[in-house]
C-alpha cells in the first residue's frame, strides 16, 4: 500500500534543539498521543500505513512521527541510549502540551523503532524518563538473524560478513567504537549504502549486542531481563509481527516467540494485549504492497489498543 503522493497537513513541534516531530493534523478534542518511531534509515513518511493510522484515530487521540538523530542514514552511527534519551524528551514535550496534560501516551515503535521502545524503558538514564501508558511494538525483528538468514546461502558474503563482524567487535575492544569501518568490502554498508560505525555493526550483528531485543535464541533470562522489566512498569504492551515479515528466518514460529515475549511481560507482573496483538496473517515487514485489508486489520488493532489504553486510570 503506497503512500499516496499528496500534500499531508500537520503541526511540526520542535521536541528539542534540532529535533522536531510531525503530528498528522489532529482533531480538536485530541488529548491523547500516539509517538511513532520508524526503523532503520526511516523517517517522514517513509512507512506507509502511519498516515491512513493517523486518520483512522478516535478523535481524542492523534498520531506523531518522532524524528531522531538516527532518523534517515544518522542510525549508522548512533545508539539506542541516545534515542531513548530523545525519546524522552518527545514525551515530556507532548505530556506538557497545553490540552495535552494528564492525557494518554503511547510509544509505538516499528523495526528498529521496536528496539527504542525497548531501549527507553531499560536502559540506564541519568534521569528518570516519563512515564508513558502504552507501548506497540510492531515488526520487531533481530537484525542479527535477519543477516544470518539472508547470507547462508552465498558463501562469500557470509564470509565478508564474518569479518566485518570481527573487526566491529576489535575495534570497539579497541576504544574506537565511534569511528566507521571502511566501506570497501562491508556488505553491511554495501545494502545500506552508509557507513557505519564500529559500534552501531557490532550492537546489530552480534549476540548480546545492544540492539538484539528480539532473536529466537536469546534465553528466558535475558528476556526477563529485558521484557520482564518492562512489565514491572504498569505499561500496557501489545506485540504484532507480519505472518509474512521477510526479516524474521523463516524455520522461526513467529507465534511461539511472541508467546515467549508476552510470558517474560507477564512473569513481570505486566499487561499484554493478545486480544489485539500477535501475529498479523499476510503482513510483511512495514506492510508495504499489502492488500488494503491487512493495513485495515492493523489499523483495527491499534485502534482497539488505544481504546483499552484510554480506558485505564493513570
Amino acid at each position: 500500500m503506497p503512500i499516496p503522493s499528496t500534500p499531508h497537513p500537520g503541526l511540526l513541534h520542535p521536541y528539542a534543539p534540532r529535533l522536531v516531530a510531525f503530528e498528522h493534523t489532529p482533531s480538536p478534542t485530541a488529548k491523547n498521543t500516539i509517538l511513532f518511531v520508524g526503523g532503520l534509515s526511516d523517517g517522514l513518511l517513509t512507512i506507509p500505513y502511519v498516515p491512513v493510522l493517523a486518520s483512522s484515530l478516535p478523535p481524542e487521540w492523534s498520531l506523531a512521527t518522532v524524528l531522531l538523530s538516527s532518523s534517515y542514514s544518522g542510525w549508522a552511527t548512533s545508539s539506542l541510549a541516545s534515542d531513548a534519551d530523545e525519546l524522552a524528551a518527545a514525551v515530556a514535550y507532548f505530556q506538557g502540551l497545553e490540552g495535552r496534560q494528564g492525557g494518554k501516551v503511547v510509544l509505538m515503535g516499528h523495526s528498529t523503532g521496536c528496539q527504542d521502545v525497548v531501549a527507553y524503558h531499560v536502559l540506564p538514564s541519568s534521569s528518570p524518563r516519563p512515564k508513558v501508558d502504552g507501548i506497540i511494538l510492531q515488526g520487531g525483528v533481530s537484525d542479527r538473524q535477519a543477516w544470518e538468514d539472508m547470507l547462508n546461502e552465498d558463501p562469500s558474503k557470509k564470509a565478508e560478513f564474518d569479518a566485518v563482524a570481527k573487526k566491529a567487535r576489535e575495534w570497539v575492544e579497541a576504544g574506537r567504537g565511534d569511528d566507521v569501518l571502511p566501506r570497501e568490502g562491508n556488505v553491511f554498508s554495501e545494502v545500506f549504502e552508509a557507513g557505519v560505525s564500529a559500534y552501531r555493526t557490532d550492537s546489530l550483528v552480534r549476540k548480546g549486542g545492544d540492539d538484539d531485543f528480539f532473536s529466537d535464541d536469546l534465553g528466558d533470562e535475558v528476556l526477563r531481563g529485558t521484557f520482564g522489566r518492562i512489565g514491572g512498569l504498569g505499561v500496557r504492551v501489545m506485540f504484532v509481527l507480519g505472518g509474512e515479515d521477510p526479516y524474521v528466518p523463516r524455520r522461526v514460529d513467529k507465534r511461539a516467540l511472541v508467546a515467549r515475549w508476552t510470558a517474560a511481560v507477564r512473569e513481570g507482573g505486566g499487561v499484554v494485549d493478545d486480544v489485539e496483538g500477535g501475529v498479523l496473517d499476510g503482513a510483511g515487514h512495514n506492510l508495504d504492497g499489502n492488500p488494503e485489508e491487512v493495513v485495515r486489520e492493523l489499523v483495527e488493532r491499534v485502534v482497539g489498543f488505544v481504546k483499552r489504553v484510554e480506558g485505564e486510570e493513570k
